[in-house]
This record gives C-alpha cells, sequence and structure tokens, in this order.
C-alpha cells in the first residue's frame, strides 16, 4: 500500500490523518501543499478519483474573491483555477495508488486497508 499525504503542518485534519496511519503502522509520504503541491498528472488523478471541482475545493478558505470568480467560470476553467491556486484545495487529500479523497474521511481508509 503505497499512501501519499497532501496537506500542510498547521492543518488540523491533515495531522489526524497522519495521526491515523501512524497508529496503524502503515507507511505513509506527507507531502508539504505550501511547498511543492500536487503535480499536473496528481492534479489530474486526483480530481478523476474525487468526482468534481466542488469535492477537491474547500469553499471556508480565506481567498473568497478566487473562490467567487469559480463560481462563474466553466467546469475546464474552474479546474485550471485551482490548479494555479491549490490553497484552495481541501486538505488533507490522501492517495493510495487511483483511489484519493479529500479531507478527514477514516471511514474511507478503514476500507483501504482491508
Amino acid at each position: 500500500m503505497n499512501i501519499q499525504i497532501f496537506g500542510t503542518k498547521k492543518c488540523q485534519d491533515t495531522r489526524k490523518a497522519e495521526r491515523f496511519f501512524k497508529e496503524r503502522n502503515i507507511k505513509y509520504q506527507f507531502i508539504d501543499m505550501k511547498s511543492k503541491g500536487l503535480s499536473r498528472g496528481e492534479f489530474d488523478s486526483v480530481l478523476k478519483a474525487v468526482g468534481d471541482v466542488e469535492s477537491l475545493t474547500n469553499q471556508n478558505a480565506k481567498d473568497e474573491k478566487t473562490l467567487t470568480l469559480m463560481k462563474y467560470l466553466s467546469e475546464n476553467d474552474r479546474i485550471e483555477k485551482l490548479f494555479e491556486n491549490q490553497h484552495l484545495i481541501k486538505t488533507p487529500v490522501v492517495r493510495s495508488g487511483k483511489k484519493a479523497v479529500c479531507g478527514y474521511c477514516p471511514e474511507v481508509w478503514e476500507d483501504w486497508i482491508k
């Protein structure tokens, strides 16, 4: 099992995700979204697994101007705007192969472990 956790050290849900995998002795790779972020391929893979841009977007982000602008863009433009402004992505983004979820979802991670 190859687990990747994309998030920030200040995000409480990211820390809870790390604790979830540590407690179960499952190795994971942490990628800091502030310094590195998602590559284009990773972003597209996560978007496909999550389903849509709205599920990937943090609606409570501080950048309200960009969030408001995204509401009026076409689907493809919203995807590009979110890729350019990755601070708007809901964290943590947890990946295991082709599967991915955004936010704190221990019930989904439990299914991955089984």
